[in-house]
């Protein structure tokens, strides 16, 4: 699959084959339903992704700014990246319990999760992480991670 490339959301999802644009577009109209105020987007490392602005939060270690999420298509499925995760070992527990309750497979990495239909995810248990996690939440979250590397 070529790697999609481009500015915005609606260029990522043009350079996707139809079906798996239509995946991509429900897993962004989920996250856009569920981001606090705060968040931009932006294509990051080849995704779509909500973002602090480096306005608002400069000090990366990279120069990229803090993602509290990310999709993309990758060959053979679809990941959906949720940052706001990777360093909340509470946040983490809650969600994992929250799917089981599901009844629905997760098949999750650190913070990344990887499917290939829009009804094998959990909304409400990726909406509820998402909402939970503000802008200032994610960077403090960020920075307690860099002061334990």
């Amino acid at each position: 699959m070529p790697e999609p490339t481009g500015a915005d959301f609606a260029e990522y999802l043009r350079a996707l084959p139809p079906e798996r644009a239509e995946l991509v577009a429900q897993v962004i109209a989920l996250v856009d339903g569920a981001v606090p105020d705060g968040y931009e987007h932006a294509i990051e490392f080849g995704m779509p992704s909500w973002v602090v602005p480096l306005g608002r939060y400069p000090s990366t270690y990279n120069g990229h700014p803090l993602a509290v999420a990310a999709v993309a298509a990758q060959k053979n499925y679809t990941s959906l990246y949720l940052t706001c995760l990777s360093s909340d070992d509470a946040e983490v527990e809650r969600f994992r319990t929250a799917w089981a309750a599901t009844g629905r497979k997760l098949d999750m990495g650190k913070s990344c999760i990887r499917f290939s239909r829009f009804d094998a995810l959990a909304p409400d248990v990726i909406a509820d992480s998402i909402a939970a996690t503000p802008p200032a939440r994610l960077i403090e979250l960020y920075e307690l991670s860099r002061a334990q590397a």
